[in-house]
């Protein structure tokens, strides 16, 4: 199947019981669940318990790594349905244990005051090479870890305002901006639509600290792992149609790396904020 039509499968999750969901994983390639899926899935599962309102935040945390070869049991506990307000946990499990839980809240639709930071001024997609491009004039000679990221078929387009983070390294300010649109047209539904930027919030931002010291989740002796991820949703929006992705790193410590995201619309409009703490390890000092 096109990568898109996969991963609206992947979101499509089987309901096999009140408040229990099924999920698969039907991108291949991985050795682990990408961390997105999870996120996405638990969305989903969260979202069919939910009426007449949309998400508006998600707090997540990484507890095990996932299995892509056998399904994720997801189980919602349905906590409080308020007039305006929706909570809802999502636990993901796996042989019998738990491997992610998440928190989600969902609103009516309702008005009020506005106001939002400043896009960054970037180049526009069309002046950026496609990862097709990206590929022939930019990684042949890549290392072998970068080779393989940008050779794998992904449901969600990439096209980076700058390549100095895949080439050779020296330490620079920690803040990084790419576009990103699913590569397909989804159906007209928001929550789909806020399921797979949520698929797509956990692409790339783990390695925005490592910016700081010139290393990068591909280099063999950085261990790196998402550990926790939230996300809010501001207005509506498409995922298919361009968003950027402006991130940045305010710190890293403790073998942990903290990095925010802000997504804009193509004319400036900030649909969502990201947060997330990954582990950026040396493996030398875990073997110690």
């Amino acid at each position: 199947m096109p990568s898109i039509d996969s991963l609206i499968a992947m979101l499509d999750l089987e309901n096999i019981e009140m408040n229990l969901f099924r999920g698969h994983s039907t991108i291949a390639g991985w050795k682990r669940v990408f961390g997105g899926q999870v996120i996405g899935q638990a969305l989903v599962a969260a979202a069919r318990t939910v009426e007449d309102r949309q998400a508006h935040s998600l707090h997540g945390y990484f507890l095990l790594p996932g299995d892509p070869s056998v399904p994720i049991v997801y189980e919602v506990d349905r906590i409080r349905d308020g007039k305006s307000f929706t909570t809802r946990r999502v636990v993901a499990i796996q042989h019998g244990r738990a491997i992610f839980s998440m928190g989600v809240s969902f609103q009516r639709e309702e008005a009020g005051l506005e106001h939002q930071i400043k896009m960054p001024d970037v180049p526009p997609p069309e002046e950026l090479p496609s990862e097709a491009e990206l590929k022939e004039r930019f990684f042949e000679s890549a290392p072998e870890p970068v080779r393989r990221f940008w050779e794998r078929e992904r449901p969600i387009e990439l096209r980076p305002t700058s390549l100095t983070h895949y080439m050779p390294r020296k330490p620079s300010e920690p803040v990084r901006h790419a576009w990103i649109r699913a590569n397909g047209p989804l159906p007209d539904d928001q929550a789909l639509h806020r399921c797979v930027l949520a698929y797509a919030s956990d692409t790339l931002i783990l390695d925005t600290a490592l910016v700081a010291h010139g290393r990068s989740v591909f280099d063999a002796d950085i261990q790196g792992a998402s550990l926790d991820h939230a996300m809010w949703f501001h207005h509506p929006f498409r995922a298919d149609e361009w968003l950027l992705y402006s991130q940045d790193s305010p710190s890293s410590s403790s073998a942990r790396g903290f990095n925010r995201g802000s997504i804009f619309t193509r004319d400036g409009l900030l649909v969502a904020s990201v947060a997330q703490e990954g582990l950026i390890r040396l493996r030398e000092e875990a073997e110690a």
